[in-house]
């Protein structure tokens, strides 16, 4: 199974493997990883499981689409590596991914 790292605002890490299929927000509320709100579940309907993508991966995913472009206009301190991870589907090319979260989820 991949493995995900998620890294707290305060840098302590906390590393799962998840099946294959499921997104990263489903990966940290299934293993109560702190600081992935998740309010709407999972619908891209909210801002509240926005992490930073480490650059190494973020060409293995695919690009942010429209709806959680709008999304992430709502995230404070944003940046290029922003992704809401609901939308970030767990596969093999990106096994070893790592998220920071932000000190605070919009």
């Amino acid at each position: 199974m991949p493995k995900i790292t998620y890294i707290e605002h305060n840098g302590k890490e906390h590393q799962i493997e998840m099946p294959l299929g499921f997104s990263i927000m489903e990966g940290a509320i299934k293993n109560s990883i702190p600081g992935i709100d998740a309010d709407c579940g999972g619908s891209c309907a909210c801002a509240t499981c926005h992490v930073y993508v480490d650059e190494k991966f973020l060409h293995k995913i695919p690009e942010a689409e429209e709806t959680e472009k709008d999304m992430l206009d709502f995230v404070q301190d944003a940046d290029k590596s922003s992704r809401l991870s609901c939308q970030i589907i767990i596969s093999n090319e990106i096994d070893g991914i790592r998220v920071r979260m932000p000190k605070k989820q919009s």
